[in-house]
């Protein structure tokens, strides 16, 4: 379990061939994800595609999504494995972040 911020917990769970990366926000019932599905290797490492992030709008505004693609990228570096930003928000990130063209796919 990583911490997002003092307010987000952020779980990882395999599902499948797949994943869902899922954020808690205290005192919140509605619950943010990052869906993450595989890809063919690329350069010998596993490949991620990120396809969805989604944040209820009751959510919105906490720094949710950037917390789970945060812990996408942090897995990625300490599991050895790239990421395909698919997904519209995750791609704007990683434009964010040029330190992050290491686990780019």
């Amino acid at each position: 379990m990583t911490q997002g911020s003092p307010d987000i917990t952020i779980t990882h769970h395999v599902q499948g061939q797949g994943g869902r990366y899922v954020a808690v926000v205290a005192d919140a019932m509605e619950e943010g994800f990052l869906e993450w599905e595989p890809a063919a290797q690329l350069r010998g490492q596993p490949v991620r595609i990120a396809a969805h992030t989604i944040v209820p709008r009751a959510i919105g505004g906490r720094g949710v999504a950037a917390a789970l693609v945060d812990r996408l990228v942090e897995d990625a570096r300490r599991q050895g494995f790239l990421i395909r930003p698919d997904c519209f928000y995750v791609a704007k990130r990683f434009g964010q972040h040029p330190e992050w063209e290491d686990v780019r796919a």
